[in-house]
């Protein structure tokens, strides 16, 4: 009896492992606003389904490093779910006080830009496995606003997205 408990334990347990899983991938990670009192990124997850039904997804935790110390984290707690057999796009906001910017003047004094890596967990609820989470992470840089993009000067009258696009190329 122990023999085929332990044959039909390992059968499961190939299934299991050999069973397709949900596939993430941060595609892109961009300025999106500024406030007074700080800056938002987004970063842009787009998450593969390949079941049939949808998959709750329990949250999302993100980590913002520059310089290796970092910057901004949080978590966001039971963003929705991903549809059965689809691609979902995700859009993860990453809020970053002004005074956090402030201890990188050196980074951003040189070219302008924050240098970072930004590691995301999307934690997905599995029938019959459970929680997983998928570990993504992005290095690159992020082009910050100039003071004309605040008060719109330039004289081209260029919208803050337009001014911001300028500014990345």
């Amino acid at each position: 009896m122990a023999e085929l408990f332990d044959k039909a334990k390992n059968y499961v347990a190939e299934k299991v492992a050999n069973m397709k899983k949900p596939e993430a991938e941060l595609t892109d990670v961009d300025f999106k606003n500024f406030s007074r009192d700080s800056v938002t990124l987004h970063a842009k997850v787009s998450v593969t389904n390949p079941y049939s039904h949808s998959i709750p997804i329990c949250e999302i935790s993100y980590t913002l490093k520059s310089n290796e110390r970092a910057i901004a984290s949080g978590t966001i707690p039971d963003p929705g779910s991903l549809k059965g057999n689809e691609v979902t796009l995700l859009d993860v906001p990453v809020k970053v006080p002004y005074n956090i910017l402030i201890s990188l003047a050196r980074d951003i004094g040189r070219d302008w830009d924050i240098d970072y890596e930004l590691v995301l967990g999307l934690t997905i609820d599995l029938p019959l496995i459970g929680n997983i989470t998928i570990p993504l992470s992005q290095k690159g840089e992020i082009k910050l606003p100039t003071i004309s993009d605040f008060f719109g000067g330039g004289g081209g009258g260029d919208s803050k997205e337009e001014a911001v696009s300028k500014a990345e190329e």
